[in-house]
């Protein structure tokens, strides 16, 4: 028996008719089934909804129709709504619901034609709508809520942090009595204040450099000569014992400083030259070479005078006389010079700057680190504080100053009109 209930069954199964779709047809007028949301509470199965309709603009599409409705509906107790910004979400968010019924008589499964966006309700309680919300409470009230919770279950690490920020606490009550007295004495003070030009002024004279001519518009006209070579010490070089002197060693011999690569260079480049140029250049290179051997003097800790005339007798007494003026102080209580650092930089700017007026105003910084002994990226920092930039030189450059290709890859420190000198670097605040 129980076996052909089993075989019936089954015939009516392997009877029933196969499943077909069908997409149905939405009539004018009637919502269709909805999908709705219940964040917190759920409703007795009871519980009736009504739908209403928003006021549609005329530029809203009908694929927006669901999107218009209201759905609202009431318990004893509690009162549904559906939430518009909660269903904006979920509408964004892409959210979307597609309806099927099965027909089981004819196996047919209707589908509906749009996709349906759920309606996320929220409720208000109907006994607490006559109670008023509370305001939101100020920052002081939230501050001195937090202290005294502070206080009463605080650590002891806690604690003390309140009673530090007490102790800092400013009374403002207190200020209102002296608060013009406090500006009155502000704008007193403030009257001593350089403005940006005079505080640019007293910067540009404290830089350990020649005096410059920010206006000029030649390399040449930034740092004025005998700015570097006063005029009474220029009158006093001479220069003719080079003229007359056999060879290139011959003329070596004769420089106060001998171990300089890109003085000995020059002096050679200058063998085969002529006129009031070469008369100058000499003449430029004899002060350097000057200012090079006063250097080497400076390393020791005091500088006798007698002894500088004697290793720098190539030179004129008065211009060992105008270096120690210039390069050189005589310390409070003492009767010798010294030599400082704020000198040593000064006395090396300004044979930097001589330097690039031989160069062209494109000097070899590599060559000259390697005389002095210092590094590179100390040299190269000097330059930049006459207002240079480390760079190599163009193929047209380098054509000009006949240089060849070999020092292509060389960094010069090139100076150009107008002069532009480094910014201070901003330091970046600790956190």
């Amino acid at each position: 028996m129980s076996t052909a209930k089993a075989a019936s069954k089954k015939r009516k199964r392997d009877a029933s008719p196969e499943a077909r779709f069908s997409l149905s047809v939405s009539e004018p007028g009637k919502t269709g089934p909805l999908v709705v949301s219940y964040p917190v509470i759920q409703p007795p199965d009871s519980t009736a909804f009504k739908c209403y309709s928003r006021k549609r603009s005329k530029t809203s599409k009908k694929d927006d129709e669901d999107e218009d409705l209201l759905v609202v509906g009431e318990t004893n107790s509690v009162e549904f709504i559906s939430n518009e910004d909660e269903c904006k979400k979920v509408a964004n968010a892409g959210c979307r619901y597609l309806f099927a019924v099965r027909n089981t008589r004819t196996g047919t499964i209707s589908i509906l034609p749009a996709a349906k966006t759920p309606h996320i309700f929220s409720h208000t309680v109907k006994a607490l709508k006559s109670i008023p919300p509370s305001e939101a409470p100020s920052k002081l009230q939230y501050l001195e809520a937090k202290t005294a919770l502070g206080e009463s279950f605080g650590t002891k690490k806690q604690k003390a942090n309140i009673r530090a920020q007490e102790r800092n606490k400013i009374d403002v009550n207190a200020m209102e009595g002296v608060m013009k007295y406090v500006m009155d004495s502000i704008d007193k003070g403030a009257g001593g204040l350089l403005t940006e030009e005079a505080s640019k002024e007293a910067s540009d004279k404290n830089r350990l450099i020649p005096p410059f001519d920010t206006t000029a518009t030649e390399p040449g006209d930034i740092y004025p000569l005998h700015d570097i070579i006063p005029e009474a010490e220029w009158k006093a070089l001479s220069v003719s014992a080079f003229d007359a002197a056999q060879g290139d060693r011959e003329r070596i011999a004769m420089l106060p400083f001998r171990k300089s690569t890109w003085v000995n260079d020059h002096l050679k480049a200058l063998a085969g030259a002529s006129g009031k140029t070469k008369k100058k250049n000499l003449k430029i290179l004899l002060y350097i070479s000057a200012m090079l051997a006063f250097r080497q003097a400076t390393f020791t800790k005091s500088l006798d005078k007698e002894k500088l005339y004697e290793r720098l007798e190539a030179v004129p007494n008065v211009v060992v006389d105008g270096l120690l003026s210039r390069f050189a102080e005589i310390p409070r209580g003492s009767s010798s010079y010294t030599s400082t650092s704020a000198t040593k930089t000064s006395l090396l700017t300004h044979i930097f700057a001589l330097c690039l007026k031989l160069d062209e105003f494109a000097s070899n910084t590599a060559t000259i680190a390697h005389d002095l002994s210092m590094a590179v990226t100390e040299v190269n920092q000097l330059f930049k504080s006459l207002g240079c930039k480390i760079s190599k030189l163009g193929e047209r450059e380098r054509a000009r100053r006949g240089l060849s290709d070999a020092s292509a890859d060389d960094k010069r420190a090139v100076l150009t009109a107008p002069v532009e000198f480094p910014k201070p670097r901003l330091r970046k605040k600790k956190n």
